[in-house]
């Protein structure tokens, strides 16, 4: 591959990485003010990690651009594995005493927003650690959005955003300029996420146990300050506000900023999110009932709990009220079921999403048109709009690449002596980025501590590939990909 399109990459990783540099000093300030020692760890993480992004910086800067599918390509895969590594060298440094392994596992869990942990007594915990688990979710929460609806569609790989499925009539989008765009959806990100710590402080939380939560309700990224996660908190108010707001954080920032800057009340009517609506009610009210009728469970008990913990699995969020395992057979079923599923493109959330179950079932009826009416021909239609068959075409790929990864990951956790039930759920919840499995190691009341190192670098490769929509970090082991 020539050699600009690595400088290129190296160029934005490093200045992306002066930015994480920049946010270190959050928890410094924090550890200071609570007069923990960890303050100059993250201070000296900062400087270094400023110090060597901006010679990297100096020494790749070309003021030639560079127009490249493949640049586009390796600057993703590079940028987030560059903030994975990053990311962990505070919790490296810090009095947690973290091997290398656990500390790049836990921060490429924050930023890919999976919320899967290897840390435990998160309630001794020093606040700048805690704070900085969190911050790195929303931040990597952030550039999930951006990554969903300005750059995977680009490349047709991912992303169903406004602008893909609109006209390309330019007076058809939300916003002419790119840079108003960007600036109404950091606000409403900022403005939802202030939002949601008032929301949690009003409902009985502290004011930092608030903005920790937060910040990564919003991500849908699922780190707690707390080992026991919602279990934490009494009451059933805590449970509603997260609900709410995790549904927030699924829908599509696009659509957000429509409705919330321009008063669109039409693009509510978007299909991923009639349907990623319908299978969430529906699936809470029917593990409700169940737990009604075969646990005994009061319904308004059932009712919020189950809101809660369903939400957050098919959200990609991960929190947990109670150990929902211990439900019964059929609700964990549900579960496992459900994490398959996501929430909307050009969300923070992960998974397979609405957009591609409305896709798929679109071509699934047009396949049984076809076998009645023979060479009849049938536009598949999103809503109003004609998908064309590129786009259907990287449906198909990415339910494939899917499968394989799920499987190939599945067997090489086996490979490493990991039972079969925890081998195919972390395998699962790594590439959906939702965080918890099942079973006693990394089911909702576990921790991936146990694991290997072998298993958590296995894992890591596998949260990357789900948040970066598989395909686009699958093409880099192309031989084409390489060729000059």
């Amino acid at each position: 591959m020539h050699g600009s399109v690595i400088r290129a990459a190296a160029f934005v990783a490093a200045i992306f990485a002066l930015y994480i540099a920049g946010a270190m000093l959050l928890p410094a300030l924090v550890d200071l003010y609570y007069g923990n020692k960890d303050w100059k760890v993250f201070a000296v993480c900062a400087f270094t990690t400023g110090a060597v992004a901006l010679t990297v910086a100096a020494a790749t800067r070309d003021r030639t651009p560079i127009r490249s599918t493949r640049l586009a390509f390796f600057v993703v895969a590079v940028l987030w594995t560059t903030l994975g590594v990053i990311g962990g060298l505070p919790l490296y440094t810090a009095s947690l005493r973290l091997d290398f392994t656990g500390a790049v596992f836990e921060s490429v869990s924050a930023i890919t927003t999976t919320g899967s942990t290897v840390i435990s007594g998160l309630d001794d915990l020093p606040p700048g650690i805690l704070l900085w688990r969190s911050l790195l979710q929303w931040i990597g929460g952030l550039g999930v959005i951006a990554l969903g609806l300005f750059f995977l569609p680009l490349l047709n790989v991912g992303g169903f955003s406004y602008f893909r499925i609109e006209s390309s009539d330019i007076e058809d989008r939300p916003f002419d300029r790119l840079a108003s765009f960007l600036r109404a959806l950091v606000g409403i990100y900022i403005g939802l996420t202030a939002l949601c710590a008032f929301a949690y402080v009003a409902a009985g939380m502290s004011t930092f146990d608030a903005v920790n939560h937060a910040m990564t309700t919003l991500a849908t990224g699922g780190f707690s300050t707390h080992d026991a996660s919602f279990g934490y908190f009494e009451g059933s108010a805590v449970l509603l506000v997260g609900t709410l707001f995790m549904i927030l954080g699924a829908l599509p920032f696009s659509i957000l900023i429509l409705f919330i800057v321009r008063g669109r009340l039409d693009a509510l009517r978007d299909p991923q999110i009639r349907l990623f609506l319908v299978y969430t009610v529906v699936i809470l009210l029917v593990v409700a009932i169940h737990r009604r009728i075969v646990n005994e469970t009061p319904f308004s008990e059932a009712l919020v709990t189950s809101a809660f913990n369903i939400v957050s699995i098919i959200t990609t969020t991960g929190y947990a009220s109670e150990d929902y395992s211990l439900w019964g057979p059929f609700s964990v079923m549900v579960f496992f079921f459900a994490t398959f599923l996501g929430g909307c493109s050009g969300s923070t959330s992960g998974g397979t999403k609405a957009y591609r179950f409305v896709i798929l079932a679109r071509m699934l009826q047009n396949g049984l048109r076809l076998l009645v009416y023979g060479r009849a021909i049938q536009p598949l239609r999103y809503g109003t709009r004609v998908v064309d068959e590129e786009m259907q075409r990287s449906v198909t790929l990415f339910v494939i690449a899917f499968i394989v990864v799920w499987v190939g990951g599945s067997l090489a956790l086996a490979a490493g002596n990991v039972d079969i039930v925890t081998s195919m759920t972390a395998s699962l919840t790594a590439l959906t980025n939702v965080g918890p499995g099942l079973g006693p190691i990394v089911g909702p009341a576990g921790n991936f501590t146990p694991l290997s190192d072998y298993a958590k670098w296995i894992l890591c490769a596998i949260m990357l590939l789900g948040r970066l929509e598989i395909l686009a970090v699958l093409v880099l082991f192309t031989p084409t990909f390489w060729r000059n």
